[in-house]
């Protein structure tokens, strides 16, 4: 019920002059309990004061740590050096095709592997799980806010595949030298360690991103927020790789992630978290 505020154009002297003494108290009482009712009904709103999504920029969660800088480094260093030996071993041998091609092979391998990996972390596992737990950990927040992925640090997006990147290149930069093996490794590497950047390109608006990279969004070669949007859209079942996303047609108009999910579910009778939103399917 609306309380309309009491408003008079005489004073209370005035008004109260022609009341007994002995009814006074009265008066004072019920504008006391008037005064009180107006002001509570003048408070502000609470929930129009909260803000729905809070800049998380001083979240040192999303900060990069010397570790994760270290990690990124390692990673890095790894690819430059077998990308250098592909070069050097074009230059001697004077064949460029087969490292050229190698090298394209891996750039549309690394596509594929990145819908791969992204699909499992997305629905299979937990925090707690070996090896790849905070990664998962980060997928299911991901989900939550997927607008967070672009606040988070260089170094803190890109340690925990810079640490797989390392672990898998160094063996092969010290027992290796043949190029057309290098041009694969190191454009192959290249992509899985910066994938998680091309997936934050991915979540921003052209007028913040790079010229460069919205050219190479553009023309199809790194994924764009287009073609990324419906893996954030009902079923969340699709549109996994975030390299080039190439592959999300095929893999998509196949049903090939639905397929795998039904051989996992028989085979292991573990269900997809895809499984368990109310817009899927199944």
């Amino acid at each position: 019920m609306a309380v309309v505020p009491l408003q008079t154009k005489h004073t209370l002297r005035r008004i109260t002059n022609n009341i007994p003494t002995s009814h006074r108290p009265s008066l004072l009482r019920l504008r006391f309990t008037c005064s009180v009712t107006t002001t509570t009904k003048s408070s502000p709103n609470r929930q129009n004061l909260v803000a729905v999504n809070p800049p998380l920029s001083n979240d040192t969660a999303l900060r990069s740590t010397w570790c994760n800088r270290l990690w990124v480094s390692a990673g890095c260093t790894t690819v430059f050096v077998s990308f250098v030996k592909s070069i050097i071993g074009g230059f001697g041998s004077n064949l460029w095709l087969e490292p050229a091609l190698a090298g394209f092979a891996g750039y549309i391998l690394a596509d594929l592997g990145s819908g791969v990996y992204h699909w499992a972390t997305d629905n299979y596992g937990d925090g707690s799980t070996p090896l790849v737990g905070t990664h998962v950990q980060d997928s299911l927040d991901h989900h939550e806010c997927p607008w967070t992925i672009t606040e988070r640090q260089f170094a803190d997006n890109l340690h925990f595949l810079a640490r797989g990147t390392t672990l898998m290149v160094l063996p092969l930069d010290l027992a290796f030298d043949d190029h057309v093996l290098h041009g694969f490794v190191s454009t192959f590497a290249f992509c899985v360690l910066f994938c998680q950047q091309f997936h934050v390109w991915a979540h921003g608006t052209k007028s913040k991103l790079p010229p460069l990279v919205v050219a190479l969004q553009d023309t199809g070669l790194l994924v764009s927020r287009t073609r990324h949007l419906d893996h954030h859209q009902a079923p969340y079942n699709n549109n996994y790789c975030v390299v080039s996303g190439v592959w999300n047609k095929v893999l998509d108009g196949s049903k090939f992630f639905e397929a795998l999910e039904m051989v996992v579910y028989f085979k292991l009778g573990v269900k997809p978290r895809s499984w368990t939103d109310p817009n899927s399917d199944h």
